[in-house]
């Protein structure tokens, strides 16, 4: 008998339908029922898993049958509802980032903090509907394929002890269990399967620094493993993140897609596998970055790490394929402007400097030595976010200035939680969902990124003789160390509020702007 190993998770929702995604145990023929609506897919297979996304023109409480049986909602659980977008009202979006698997009690909680999802999730049970997010943006890192929970680890130990990577994901089988742990607590579940979720991946879903610059990739070309695992890793994005991310309309031009659903296993898990080694070594064979309409607001949510062009002295965040794509969809008419980066584009001031600094110094400014050395220190501190990409800050800033109107970039990664204003250009970062720094790190970051930075990152960008950025900026709120989940409402207005859990989903503060 078929029986879901994950989901039911809501993905891409509009006006007009909704989509249903998820794994089952079995091939199966999956049913989702609303409001006397019946739609269906049958399931296709990839690395021995089972998966299907179901599309109904219907809302309210819905449910799930796999072969003609009902297994959604769970006996005794709260019932999944669709909620259709509605043109007519403000829209309220939820984001956040950097979410760690771990068990929910005393002892987790110590060490990683209440978890913002799950404390969510609550908090929406309990509320009316009206108080419900039209989606949530999960902004990377999503999964920990680097660093996994030890219920993981102890997975991948039974399944192949003494091989490498001993404590890292290896292989498509890891992932599924990896993702399978992340969305399988019962308010988490409950949660993806009632609100609308669109995704973007962060380093974490592959590996820690991932595409952080050309040395770094060809360090990692040389490690036995790693090969498999990008494949695996960029896979497995493609079917549980991915797919959920596009409308209908866009998964009925998806070739992929279309080859996964009429092939067999052995067919269509290679077919995946060439996808996604294709994907890593010619990122312009395939956009992840993709766009919502929510009323009047365009949601652009922009792959800021695989699109990445990382030549020296020509870096760029953005390939030139991915970066024309950005401007056609910036460019289009539209109200209001959201962006999903799931690096931040404003930084504090100093640290911005001293990512400038490095990227001229591993380019060659002061000489070879120096840039082996700069290098080093890049890859060490996590120095590649937009400000160590000079070139498509730049061009970004000036698009976005262009505009004439507030744009706003909502952005994860940090481990912490701020807002930044550069004019018309709104920088709002909700991080960790759950995954929070020790205090010495705080202490750390409190001290270089808003205090010592400031003044070392202007004296160091003035001694390599670097241009000021076209356009300076303040830190406006924050920062907060605490697990965060953020919601942004968008009226006349736009408004974004930072909630924590303690004492219970509790509003942090919250910023207006115009």
């Amino acid at each position: 008998m078929a029986s879901l190993v994950v989901g039911p998770l809501l993905r891409y929702v509009d006006s007009s339908s909704a989509s249903i995604w998820v794994e089952t145990s079995v091939p199966c023929k999956v049913g989702v029922r609303a409001s006397g609506v019946d739609a269906s897919s049958r399931t296709f297979t990839v690395h021995g898993h089972h998966y299907a996304i179901v599309d109904i023109e219907a809302e309210g409480a819905y449910e799930v049958r796999l072969d003609g049986e009902r297994v959604w909602p769970l006996p005794g659980e709260s019932p999944s509802r669709i909620m259709l977008t509605n043109q007519d009202k403000a829209t309220r979006l939820a984001f956040g980032s950097c979410r760690t698997s771990v068990p929910h009690d005393a002892a987790h909680n110590r060490t990683h903090g209440p978890d913002l999802l799950r404390a969510y999730a609550r908090h929406l049970k309990n509320a009316p509907e009206q108080e419900w997010p039209d989606a949530l943006l999960l902004l990377g890192d999503q999964v920990y394929a680097d660093s996994p929970s030890a219920e993981m680890v102890r997975f991948i130990q039974e399944r192949r002890p003494g091989t490498e990577p001993a404590k890292e994901i290896a292989d498509y089988e890891e992932y599924a269990e990896l993702y399978r742990l992340a969305w399988s607590d019962p308010e988490i579940r409950w949660l993806l399967s009632t609100v609308p979720t669109s995704m973007i991946f962060d380093d974490h879903d592959l590996r820690d620094d991932w595409n952080t610059s050309r040395d770094w990739r060809r360090k990692m070309a040389k490690v036995e493993w790693w090969p498999r695992r990008v494949i695996a890793g960029l896979g497995a994005y493609w079917v549980y993140q991915h797919l959920g991310n596009l409308s209908p309309a866009e998964r009925a031009e998806d070739e992929l897609f279309a080859r996964l659903r009429e092939c067999d296993e052995v067919e269509a898990t290679k077919a995946l596998d060439v996808f996604a080694a294709r994907a890593d070594a010619d990122p312009a064979s395939n956009r992840w970055s993709y766009s919502r309409e929510f009323g009047d607001t365009r949601l652009i949510m922009v792959d800021t790490r695989c699109a990445r062009q990382l030549t020296p002295r020509d870096r760029m965040m953005l390939d030139p394929t991915e970066w024309s794509w950005l401007l056609e969809q910036v460019s289009a008419p539209t109200g209001r402007l959201v962006i999903g980066s799931s690096i931040p584009y404003l930084l504090p001031e100093g640290v911005h400097y001293v990512q400038n600094w490095n990227e001229a110094l591993s380019d060659g400014k002061w000489g070879r030595l120096v840039a082996r050395l700069s290098e080093t220190f890049r890859q060490a501190f996590d120095l590649e976010h937009w400000a160590a990409f000079r070139q498509s800050f730049d061009q970004l800033g000036s698009l976005l200035h262009r505009q004439g109107k507030p744009v706003l970039i909502l952005s994860g990664d940090v481990h912490y939680s701020y807002a930044a204003q550069a004019g018309p250009i709104h920088q709002l970062v909700c991080s960790p969902i759950r995954n929070p720094l020790s205090r010495t790190l705080r202490l750390a970051n409190v001290i270089t990124q808003f205090g010592l930075a400031t003044l070392v990152g202007r004296f160091l960008a003035r001694l390599a003789g670097l241009p000021r950025p076209p356009f300076r900026w303040r830190i406006t709120k924050g920062p907060w160390f605490s697990n965060a989940l953020a919601t942004l409402d968008l009226g006349e207005a736009a408004t974004v509020t930072w909630y924590t859990a303690s004492p219970d989903f509790a509003p942090i503060d919250a910023l207006r702007v115009k």
